[in-house]
């Protein structure tokens, strides 16, 4: 991010009429963390390595907060002339770490509730939203980073999501969480193309060919700094693998820095910080530039969602990466899941519930073809009881998948995901046959 906001200070103090170095550093400071988002949904419809879709994922963990520490010195400079570097660096310390430390207390607080509180699915819904707002807003107000507390105690409630959350909660969960970041995300980038008017006319006398021609340059060096930051990374890992262990020793090749590299399209983080500036300085007097460096944004924003996001399928299909960490296709490894969990319901059935398979035929059933996952049509007497020895058998399977998961680092993890979601709607029809 300081690599990408200097970059961008530099270009912006030599070639844009009216920027000092330290609004150069603000502008950079604004467009330089690449939106993940965007990315995600991309890559949704292509296939890529699980390794670069987690780079991709995951570098938004502290591309945000570094970015908005350089924002927030870099206004304090442009309104002052001063920039502190040893209190710039304490800040950034102090942002990830506290991040981190408020969103964990703050989840772990939130888990304990849902676990005292007599709660339904409807609660668990309305709380799962209330927490991420309760750590951003308390890591905010203690000046550390929100994005990071929402980030770490997000991770750490879906961790032990199974040990809090019964499975229709779950489900409705994901279901309702999945349309409103739909929703989220379509209303941000509305007011994007809502703000444009407002934009182009606070640019005033500037022209605005000239404007937009800044916006594209400025796009053009943050798709060239990515590139070469990308394989700069790799060059310092393959340096310091000679000096101390690393994740992956091995050289990538030239296509996934490439493709990492192309994937710095910029959206919702960089609207809401450039919408952050203030009007006007503390002696009353307009910040400068600052219709500008929207509209730069803006641009910025535009052209590269357009020109990166509907080019990297293209991409993706003329150099496709090679993946050198899941061999086994998914089919494979669906069906060896599958598998496997037929065997843990068998096991569960004869180890703990043979006395039990004379008593309820449909038991029995689901010894001899369990790999059919579905619930026999056929009456049960006593219901109460079987549905209890079910959920045992789904506990079962579900455990054994979290553990699958948390033990073999290199199994997919959406997979594993699926899998958890079956059990957790077989257990939702096992209670909707009331």
């Amino acid at each position: 991010m300081f690599f990408t906001a200097l970059s961008v200070a530099i270009f912006a103090n030599y070639f844009i009429p009216g920027f000092s170095l330290a609004l150069g550093f603000l502008l950079g400071g604004i467009v330089s963390p690449p939106d993940a988002v965007s990315a995600g949904a991309i890559l949704k419809f292509v296939k890529v390595p699980k390794r670069l879709s987690s780079i991709l994922e995951g570098e938004s963990l502290l591309n945000d907060a570094s970015s908005l520490i350089i924002l927030r010195f870099a206004m304090i400079a442009a309104a002052t002339g001063q920039f502190v570097w040893h209190e710039a660096a304490v800040s950034l310390v102090w942002m990830c770490i506290g991040g981190v430390g408020i969103g964990l207390a703050i989840a772990y607080i939130f888990m304990n509730m849902h676990k005292i509180l007599p709660t339904d699915s409807n609660i668990d819904i309305l709380m799962t939203f209330i927490a991420p707002f309760s750590m951003y807003l308390a890591a905010e107000q203690l000046n550390a980073s929100g994005v990071l507390a929402v980030v770490a105690g997000g991770l750490f409630l879906s961790y032990h999501s199974h040990d809090f959350l019964s499975g229709a909660s779950r489900i409705r969960t994901l279901t309702v969480g999945e349309s409103f970041c739909f929703l989220l995300n379509g209303i941000v980038f509305m007011l994007i193309g809502l703000d444009l008017p407002e934009i182009v006319s606070g640019l005033g006398k500037a022209d605005i060919y000239t404007s937009i021609g800044y916006g594209i340059a400025v796009s053009a060096v943050l798709v060239i700094v990515r590139i070469f930051a990308s394989y700069g990374a790799v060059i310092t890992t393959l340096i310091m693998k000679n000096f101390i262990s690393v994740a992956d020793p091995e050289p990538p090749g030239w296509k996934p820095p490439l493709i990492i590299g192309w994937t710095g399209m910029r959206g919702v983080v960089s609207l809401a910080a450039a919408l952050s500036i203030p009007m006007t300085l503390d002696d009353g007097t307009p910040f400068p530039q600052r219709d500008m460096i929207l509209f730069i944004t803006f641009i910025v924003i535009l052209s590269t969602l357009l020109i990166q996001g509907l080019t990297l399928p293209v991409f993706l299909r003329k150099f496709p990466p090679v993946d050198r960490d899941f061999i086994r296709t998914e089919k494979e490894i669906d069906q060896d899941i599958k598998n496997s969990l037929a065997k843990v319901a068998i096991d569960k059935i004869r180890n703990d519930y043979s006395d039990k398979i004379k008593s309820f035929p449909t038991l029995n059933d689901q010894l001899q073809r369990y790999e059919t996952q579905a619930m026999s049509s056929e009456i049960i007497v006593n219901y109460e009881e079987y549905k209890k020895i079910y959920v045992d058998i789904l506990d079962a399977q579900r455990y054994w998948l979290i553990n699958k998961n948390r033990e073999e680092l290199l199994l997919d993890e959406e997979i594993i995901r699926k899998h958890l979601r079956l059990l957790d709607l077989q257990e939702e029809r096992l209670n909707m046959k009331i």
